[in-house]
This record gives C-alpha cells, structure tokens and sequence, in this order.
C-alpha cells in the first residue's frame, strides 16, 4: 500500500490538536487513537483519517500497519505531572508516558516525538521521562528533550511544554528555536463573534460571582495569600465577604506575610501561625480579634495555630487585552478561574480554542465540558507544527 511520503500517526491523539500541525506542515495522517469517546468524535468531524477510540494500554490496534511510519507524535496525558494538580507520584496516567516508549520501540517509526508539561522533568516525577529516554536508547535511538514556551512559536499564550525527540535517522539538528513575536488576546479573539462553538454566558446580575468579577480588573485575580497591585483580597470585597474594621485588616494582612516566613513543612509555600507568633509581631489588643476574625469567616483554626481562609493562589483571574493569555486548561469555561477580558463571563470554547491556536474551521463536538476538556487538552497545533518541522530535518525532508 502507497503511502505519502511523509507520513505520521498519534497516540493520545485527543481532539487531533498535535496532528493539525503535523498536516499543516505537508504530513499524511495514517492513524489516530485515544480512548476519549467525545474527542474521537471531534476528530471523525475534522479529519478524513481514521481515528480508533481504543485504551492503548491493551495495546495498538493494526499495529503492523504503521510499521514504515516516518514518524510517530503522543502526548500522554499531563494531569499527574503538572504543577497545578496534584502531582502524584503514583498517578496511573503517569505510567502513560512509559507506556509511549514501549509501544514507539515496537512499532519503529523513524522518529518519535512527545508532549508533555514541564512538570514531567521535576523532582522525583522525572523518572519516568528518563525511563522514556532510555527505553527509546535501548531500542537504537538518539535522544533529546527541548523546552518550549507557546509565545516562542507566535502564540497569544503562556504554556510551557517539553518535546522529546528520539530518532534513527543518523542526522544531527540543531534544536534551537528561533523565538516569534507573541501575540495578545486583542490579536487573537478579533472577529469571534459569529463563529462555531461560541456562546457567551454572561454572569447573573447582582450574583455572588457578578460582584466578585466587577471588582476584579484586567491582570488581576482573587487571592488572600498574596499581595500587591494585581491581587484582591477577599477582604476588599466586603458587600460579597463582609465588612471588616481597620485592625482586623492589619491582622489579616501580618498574617498573609507571616504564614510565609514561619515555615513548618518542606511542601507547599506557607504554613498556618502560631497565636504566639501573632501576639509578638501586633501586640494582645490585636489578637483578641482573632476570634472575631474566625466568626466572620477570615480566619479558621488549624491544630495550635491560624490560617487564613480561602489559600488559593487566584481565582477570578481576568486577563488582559495586550497580553498573552495564561495556560488554557480544562476550567477555561468557568469565571470562577477565568475571566474575559472586559466582560463578566468565562471564555467561550471557541475563544479557548483560537488562544489555543485552533482555526475556526475546526469544530468542537460532545458536551460543553467535553469541548472544554478536548481543548484543554490539546497540543496546540503551532506547537505541533513546530515539531514537525523538526521532525523534517531528522528525516532530511
């Protein structure tokens, strides 16, 4: 069977966003498989490729078939090894990228590249990178891993991503990535009204989260725990979390510095303090408004010592304009995390799709979180492409 001459297939596949790239750089998709039954769809809708909604754990079906691939891309799932989950050592999705080099040592293409957060290269989480590496080396190939931010190849996001590379192509490349100017969001959600897959849902009116995000300008977000210009405590919102006097703002804030001084543990950044330590640093008149504090919902007790409540690191997070978007995730949908730039209201699928890099010829298909998740989920396809691009030059193509 005749193939083109240059010719790829995709595990982990998703919704294809790894796979436009390829294809917007000349490649033939052979196949794609993922286990994602709402982004398998989404990939039947856009591509004439076949796609096979198969758990790769039991293995690739026709695997014969993809035996002369010149080059096979995956991007295993990313969830246990990024730096806003949980990060569990132990997370079964981790075993996913090992997986990756078993099956790529198998089937033998050319070349094999894979996407992942950076996080996979952290601490104790980077062993199963390394058995990656050393499973493709064992098997004749050479390897390198590259670090990418999606502004560097033109995008209007901030996402950092590692590639590996392993080949059998006897050619030595220069990885090095010629940096792109970024592009805004004012660049980038230009001319969406109309589109596919946008369907703004605004706040309610005089809702919770409606006053949360009228007070939340662009570049700003919602935290407790830090301060300066682009935080808004919870405590400057008192029409939503409740008055507070003066001194009970004094407290709160030499207890948002505190907790991050007096450390207890070797994880995470702060750690509840001690009322000792809050009575030396503002004096017994101050501390006897903890209490108050705690009634009102401010502060809460955690064993011998206090902490603020609400420790998140931002929520309500309003973007800005003329600056490139933050990581696009699964959540990009909801106020809560996201904000539009000058609207009360998350992002629409379609918007997260454009940051994302997607055309508006692609189309989203399944449910509204599963559009959400297929396109947080995605490599984008300017990162794609610039793998493939790569990919050309280990191919001498």
């Amino acid at each position: 069977m005749k193939h083109a001459s240059l010719s790829f297939a995709s595990l982990f596949s998703g919704c294809g966003g790894f796979d436009l790239g390829f294809i917007r750089e000349g490649f033939s998709s052979r196949a794609a498989y993922d286990c994602d039954s709402e982004a398998v769809d989404s990939f039947k809708a856009n591509f004439s490729s076949p796609i096979y909604d198969v758990d790769l754990t039991e293995g690739v079906p026709r695997e014969n078939e993809l035996r002369d691939i010149d080059v096979l891309i995956a991007g295993p799932p990313c969830q246990g090894f990024s730096t806003a989950g949980k990060r569990q050592i132990d997370d079964k999705r981790n075993h996913l990228l090992t997986l990756t080099g078993h099956l790529a040592s198998r089937i033998s293409p050319k070349v094999l590249i894979v996407e992942n957060v950076a996080g996979a290269l952290s601490g104790a989480h980077a062993r199963y990178w390394h058995e990656l590496d050393a499973t493709m080396r064992q098997a004749g190939y050479r390897t390198n891993t590259i670090r990418c931010q999606a502004t560097d190849v033109g995008m209007a996001q901030l996402r950092r991503r590692i590639l590996f590379f392993a080949w059998k192509t006897k050619r030595d490349i220069d990885f090095t990535i010629q940096a792109l100017p970024p592009k805004d969001l004012r660049s980038v959600l230009d001319g969406v009204q109309h589109q596919a897959n946008h369907h703004p849902k605004k706040l309610i009116p005089q809702s919770r989260e409606w006053q949360i995000a009228r007070r939340i300008k662009a570049g700003q977000k919602l935290s407790n725990v830090r301060g300066g210009e682009n935080a808004v405590a919870t405590w400057d919102i008192p029409e939503v979390f409740g008055a507070i006097s003066d001194h009970e703002r004094t407290i709160l804030e030499v207890l948002r510095r505190l907790r991050r001084q007096n450390r207890l543990r070797d994880h995470g950044d702060a750690d509840p303090v001690s009322l000792c330590r809050l009575e030396s640093a503002l004096g017994k008149p101050f501390v006897r408004l903890v209490d108050d504090l705690v009634a009102k919902g401010y502060l809460r007790r955690v064993g011998p010592g206090i902490d603020l409540v609400g420790t998140f690191n931002g929520k309500f997070r309003r973007l800005a304009w003329d600056k490139p978007s933050c990581t696009v995730d699964t959540r990009f949908g909801s106020p809560r995390y996201f904000l539009h730039p000058s609207q009360p209201r998350g992002f629409t699928v379609r918007e997260a799709a454009r940051i994302q890099g997607f055309d508006d010829g692609y189309t989203f298909h399944g449910s509204e979180l599963g559009q959400y998740r297929q396109v947080g989920n995605a490599v984008p396809p300017p990162l794609g492409a610039l793998a493939a691009r790569l990919a050309k030059r280990l191919l001498g193509a």
